[in-house]
């Protein structure tokens, strides 16, 4: 389940002592104390992740701009992670072979 989605659905997570917190909304148009909050956070472009201490702090700050940030746990991050990884995994070359085909001889 994705992070967005588990969000939405008010799936409980489990504890973690690291939090990671994606910026999934647009600052512009926000107000300012959430952008200074954003800030603070060091999150500063939409689809940004990054990694905080579970503290009662970061949590306060987490709660005044619930609604512009994703909070997913260590395990939750690392699942999406590998996910992503698989699906943009190499795939095996497509080899083509560009010698034309030799012409059987006749023998006449």
């Amino acid at each position: 389940m994705s992070a967005f989605n588990a969000f939405k659905a008010n799936v409980r997570v489990a504890w973690s002592p690291n939090l990671y917190i994606t910026l999934v909304r647009g600052i512009p148009g926000t107000r300012k104390l959430h952008r200074r909050t954003l800030e603070a956070l060091r999150l500063t472009k939409c689809n940004r992740t990054v990694m905080r201490w579970n503290t009662p702090t970061v949590r306060g700050m987490i709660q005044q701009v619930k609604r512009l940030v994703v909070v997913e746990t260590e395990e939750m991050f690392n699942a999406r992670k590998q996910k992503q990884a698989s699906h943009r995994a190499l795939r095996p070359p497509l080899v083509v072979n560009h010698q034309p085909i030799p012409a059987p001889e006749s023998s006449a």
